[in-house]
């Protein structure tokens, strides 16, 4: 099962896996537009996810000053208005959002023309078929799905039911750890957003590759060259889970 692109091809045929410029450690977001600007980077993800928008304007300006071309996938914060969809839009040429459910982050703002190319992450919350079909669809985060498969089983088969109706567009790609830890949320998890070692990807081979959508977005507070490097072995091992 390949769900379709608007030219007919698989969403598989076209899939792509990118480095992203993540914002939860600190200011170490600034050093990964240095990177993209050193590595002469034309294509990346981007997460803005924990900048304000004094934080973004700063953020913008920045990557004016890289060769950066186009960010096919940018994380939505809940109070980033249309005009930040339209700048990115016309300027990046970013072709697909995700945002949390509405149940966890209420949105601020109407996004009227977009609302078909954002998708819905699957978080803490089962996934909502009413919101799925409300925007554009789902957003995997494919370590939240086998977080959920090891310790929230319930929520993991909701998921994956609704998985069969409404194959993934877009997906984050983040690392399972062996031993869970209490998030600030006060839920147990296996999953981080920190690689120390590239068999933290493993699990990946368990699932198809219609999960992963045509974009990929390493959600890794890693630096740049190091989501280079497991670009790299995402890559294999997706190609092994395809023979």
């Amino acid at each position: 099962m390949n769900s379709l692109t608007a030219n007919g091809d698989t969403a598989n045929d076209l899939m792509q896996i990118f480095p992203t410029i993540t914002t939860i450690a600190g200011s170490a977001w600034l050093d990964k537009i240095t990177e993209v600007k050193g590595l002469k980077l034309r294509e990346v993800c981007l997460f803005p996810t924990c900048l304000d928008k004094k934080q973004r304007e700063k953020l913008y300006a920045l990557l004016l000053e890289t060769d950066l071309e186009t960010i096919p996938f940018v994380h939505l914060r809940s109070d980033m208005d249309l005009r930040e969809l339209d700048y990115l839009a016309n300027h990046y040429q970013t072709k697909a959002f995700n945002i949390h459910t509405k149940k966890e982050f209420a949105l601020l703002h109407d996004y009227g023309p977009y609302k078909k190319s954002i998708y819905i992450e699957n978080t803490y919350k089962p996934f909502d078929e009413a919101e799925i079909r409300e925007f554009g669809g789902i957003c995997l985060d494919i370590s939240h799905l086998e977080n959920d498969r090891i310790l929230r089983p319930d929520v993991y088969e909701a998921n994956v039911r609704i998985l069969e109706k409404y194959p993934p567009k877009c997906s984050h790609i983040s690392v399972i750890k062996k031993k869970a830890v209490l998030d600030e949320e006060s839920y147990m998890r296996i999953t981080t957003h920190y690689l120390e070692d590239l068999s933290e990807f493993d699990y990946l081979k368990r699932y198809p590759l219609e999960y992963f959508g045509s974009v990929s977005a390493l959600e890794l507070e890693n630096t740049i060259e190091e989501q280079l490097r497991a670009k790299e072995y995402i890559s294999a091992l997706i190609k092994i889970t395809s023979k």
